[in-house]
């Protein structure tokens, strides 16, 4: 791998992953509308933080769940209670370590990692995890800032161009199936479990 790793955010910065702004910037709403879920589908929000996907997640797998992976107990604590607030109850946090998410072999409909991926310390292991847990026919849904465009106004650090996270997934027999540009920033790239 030809990249530096960023840091892991962590629970302090819970008031910045959910502000206001991120609703113009992210269009996490349009996001979760591209992903095209079915009612009864078993989606995982890899690095979940505060949940601010898990929960626009939720709302379109009423018969499915959300399984919200973080490696940090307090974010998992953060979207418990926002599950009381928010009367939902089709989202279960999952602990995950730094090399494993932690999820049950095909076991997943799709994963979504948005903004988390140029985070992990072990992409390897985590995507192979990952791989390991999508159903076949799965689908793993990767937003990370555009690497190639100097006008994002993001860190390098925390950028990734499509060609390097193309690269990566298709280690694992992940198939990029179509990337989507309609976001400001961002790229939706959207692999497919090929099995």
């Amino acid at each position: 791998m030809d990249r530096e790793i960023s840091f892991v955010m962590g629970p302090r910065a819970a008031g910045w992953l959910n502000r206001p702004e991120r609703i113009q910037e992210e269009m996490p709403d349009a996001v979760v509308e591209n992903m095209n879920l079915e009612p009864d589908h078993v989606v995982a929000d890899i690095g979940a933080g505060s949940g601010y996907f898990s929960f626009r997640i939720a709302a379109k797998v009423p018969d499915g769940k959300v399984l919200a992976v973080d490696i940090q107990p307090e974010m998992l604590q953060l979207i418990e209670g926002q599950m009381g607030e928010q009367e939902v109850s089709n989202i279960e946090g999952v602990l995950g370590a730094v090399d494993n998410p932690n999820l049950p072999a095909n076991s997943i409909d799709a994963a979504i990692m948005v903004d988390a991926y140029h985070e992990f310390s072990h992409p390897f292991e985590m995507i192979d995890g990952i791989y390991q847990a999508l159903k076949p026919g799965g689908r793993n849904f990767l937003l990370e800032y555009r690497g190639e465009d100097p006008s994002v106004p993001i860190r390098p650090l925390h950028k990734m161009t499509e060609e390097q996270v193309v690269r990566e997934m298709s280690v694992f027999g992940l198939d990029w199936t179509d990337t989507l540009d309609f976001l400001p920033w961002q790229h939706m790239m959207i692999f497919t479990k090929i099995q």
